[in-house]
Order: structure tokens, then sequence, then C-alpha cells
């Protein structure tokens, strides 16, 4: 699967953009008030895709939204492209992008996307992102394979931006087979081969939040969160054995908390963000643009395990919005969170003309 918009053709979208009246539109969900917030407080017009079921909660904050365009359903979206280009729109993903745009929809929309719109496909295959972070030589977790006998705890993933939903953990390949197969009777999944299975690392958990700038050719860290899933969080506080009681941990994330890590740790964490963009440069180019994440465990001896990867903005740095976090302070001395970086790059590219604009999308 490939993207079937060409540099030219975006070169003649945004050649007929007016470059100092741009709006950034975003679907609204995820992570789209942060984006929305970002956006004005670097200048710049916000347009909402907003399906109907969702506009009363949107409505709330008009004051950073300048227009809400109505949709049926997010899959939607390419009926409207020709509206968001007449605003001079350039579109940022999340993760609900892929989810429920659909990946090749996605690929194939007619509109500048802020962000390399392929690696943010690569992210919705479970075996694609741990091929890449292998690559890239980052530590990731063992991983075995659904032919495998094996005795072993470990947690087993489903592709796509569900929020941990229909992760489960099982102590062997057979608890893991008989999981599996119900999942494919319920038409949850279409084929053993869509789960990844990992060694489950016992350990806190850490979202390191990054941002690659190509117009200043750095990573910077935006933050760091820790994700607060249910109800594995609640089954902490229990006095008693879950398994004796029939609850089985489940995973889908439903807040986030902010974090600051050691200092001696940042070393390794700025490591493992330099590597990822290089790797993403090589196998595919031009590579990340604007945030990711790399979503980690951290054990005992300080060693970081990545588990996966977003390529993207992540719902994690919304806790950072209007104020920033320690790190993002630490690189602009001013409330500088993803939303607004993201639209500091857009607006700093658009300042210098359409080549550097094409720097930053897709």
């Amino acid at each position: 699967m490939s993207t079937t918009i060409t540099r030219e053709e975006l070169r003649n979208i945004l050649s007929e953009y007016n470059l100092k009246d741009l709006a950034i539109a975003t679907l609204a969900s995820h992570s789209a008030l942060q984006i929305a917030k970002g956006a004005k407080d670097e200048g710049l017009r916000v347009v909402l895709i907003v399906e109907k079921s969702r506009l009363e909660l949107y409505k709330e904050f008009s004051n950073i939204i300048d227009e809400y365009v109505v949709v049926e359903k997010f899959k939607d979206m390419p009926n409207i492209v020709d509206k968001l280009r007449k605003e001079n729109c350039i579109f940022i993903p999340h993760g609900s992008a892929v989810e429920y745009v659909g990946p090749e929809q996605f690929l194939n929309i007619k509109l500048p996307v802020f962000g390399n719109r392929m690696l943010m496909v690569w992210e919705g295959n479970q075996h694609l992102k741990m091929k890449l972070l292998a690559e890239a030589g980052i530590e990731i977790p063992r991983q075995y394979s659904i032919n495998e006998n094996f005795e072993d705890l470990v947690i087993v993933k489903l592709p796509g931006a569900k929020g941990g939903k229909h992760f489960f953990l099982a102590r062997n390949s057979s608890e893991v087979r008989k999981r599996l197969e119900e999942y494919l009777a319920q038409g949850i999944i279409k084929s053993f081969e869509e789960a990844l299975i990992q060694k489950y690392i016992v350990g806190v958990p850490m979202y390191f939040h990054y941002f690659y700038s190509p117009l200043f050719n750095r990573v910077e860290i935006l933050g760091i969160d820790i994700r607060y899933e249910t109800n594995i969080d609640g089954l902490k506080r229990l006095p008693y054995n879950p398994a004796e009681l029939g609850i089985e941990p489940t995973f889908v994330v439903v807040g986030n908390i902010p974090v600051v890590i050691r200092e001696k740790m940042l070393q390794k964490v700025l490591d493992y963000g330099k590597k990822f963009v290089k790797k993403t440069q090589e196998l595919l180019p031009p590579g990340v643009i604007g945030p990711f994440c790399l979503e980690s465990i951290v054990v005992d001896d300080n060693t970081i395990v990545v588990f996966e990867f977003s390529g993207r903005i992540v719902a994690g740095t919304n806790i950072y919005i209007g104020t920033g976090s320690p790190y993002s302070w630490l690189y602009w001395n001013e409330p500088m969170y993803m939303g607004r970086r993201m639209a500091r790059e857009i607006k700093l590219a658009a300042e210098r003309g359409v080549d550097d604009l094409l720097r930053i999308v897709t």
C-alpha cells in the first residue's frame, strides 16, 4: 500500500494556498482540542471535522474553533477535501485518522498532511512496528510466533489505535491460541497472524513524547506520561488475588498522568529518539516529521524497553495543554506543548514559503 499523492501535486495545492491565512484541520476526537488550542496560540485558523453525534461537545469550545465541518462519519472525510483546500487547510492527523478514516483513504487523500502519512499506516501493523524498532537498535521485548510452543508470561496485542482494547495476558502458547480462536470466531480478528505476542515486561510504563523538526534538524523531548488503564490499575488496590475472584486484567486507556524521569536516564531517552528518526528516514523517507512517541517500560536496572511506537501526536500529550512540560520549557522557555509545537513548525515553514512547507507535509 502506498500513497498516490505526489510531491508535485502537493506543490500545486500549496501554490494555490494563501500562506498568510493558513488553517489547521483535524478530526474532532483524540487530541483535537489540544491541536485547536495550539493553532490559536500561534495565530492560525482552526477547521474542525466533526461527526454530528459529537457536535454538541465541541460547540462548547467555539472560542478556539473557527469553523465546524459536519460529517456523518469520519470515513466521509474524502467528500470534503475540496472545501478544506479552499480554506487553506493543513491536516493534522491523530490516532483516529487511520482508525476511522481508513488507511487507504488516509494515504490517498488529496490534502497536505502534516507528518509522514505512511509512518502512520505502518503504526497500524504491530509487526511492522517492531521490525522498525528492532532495526533502529532500540531494545524491545522478546516476541513469540503463534506457531511456537512456549511457557512464558506474555501480552497479546491486536492492530489499530484502539487504546489497548482486546489486549490480554497469557501464561503459555496454549492460552494464547485458545483466546485467539475465540477472537477469530467473534470476528475481532481475521487471522492469528494479526496478533503480536510479546514477553510481558514488569516495570514502570513510560510514554516518551518527541518532536522531530525538519526546520531545526533536531529531536526534542516534549514530555512524558503514564497511561491510566482499566481495570489493570484498579486491580492494584485490591487486597485479594484477582485470579481467585475471576477478574481478568484489561488494558483500555482511560486517562494520562504526567511524569518526570530521573535525569541520568535522559541521555538514553534522547538516543532512542534519534535512532528512531534515523531509521524512519531510511525505511520510510522522508522519515518521521513532527510528533512521535516511544511507548516503553523502565525496569529495575534503568533499562528502557520499547514495546511499541506511535508515529503522530498521542493523547498523553493532552496533559500539557497551555502549560508545556518541564522538558519543553527547557527548549522554548515558554508554554510549549505538542499542539502548539506542531502549529509553530507549520507557521515557520509557511513564513519561509512553499519549499519549506513541502519539508513538513506529505
